[in-house]
């Protein structure tokens, strides 16, 4: 039984030892002298203006979440679509209250100002 997995784990030592390699060989090849310019942050061209680890605000995260959410809810339509024959009446029910959750969730964000930016 274990035979079977032999060319599996082969594999995957193979790609384990070509990323070391690639890890390993561009550290000893690289010509890389790092000098105070390079190590300072970049932001798009722009220097710096104060400390680069300041806090984001909060609405931030928010929409990030939102954003995320969305894309799920893009995920689950696609697939949902694409098996919509076969799922019959229980399937668009239930697709259904699936979108209507989320676009009660939307109009409770919407109200409490969590898609403003300002």
């Amino acid at each position: 039984m274990l035979r079977e997995y032999v060319p599996v784990l082969m594999i995957f030592a193979v790609s384990l030892g070509v990323a070391v390699l690639m890890v390993v060989g561009s550290h000893i090849f690289s010509n890389y002298r790092p000098t105070p310019v390079k190590a300072q942050p970049y932001e798009s061209g722009i220097p710096p203006i104060g400390d680069t680890r300041d806090r984001f605000a909060v609405k931030y995260y928010v929409v990030a979440m939102l954003f995320l959410l969305f894309d799920v809810e893009v995920v689950v339509l696609f697939t949902w679509s694409v098996v919509f024959r076969q799922l019959g009446l229980y399937g668009f029910l239930a697709i259904l209250i699936f979108l209507m959750l989320l676009v009660v969730g939307l109009v409770y964000e919407w109200k409490k100002g969590a898609l403003d930016w300002d």
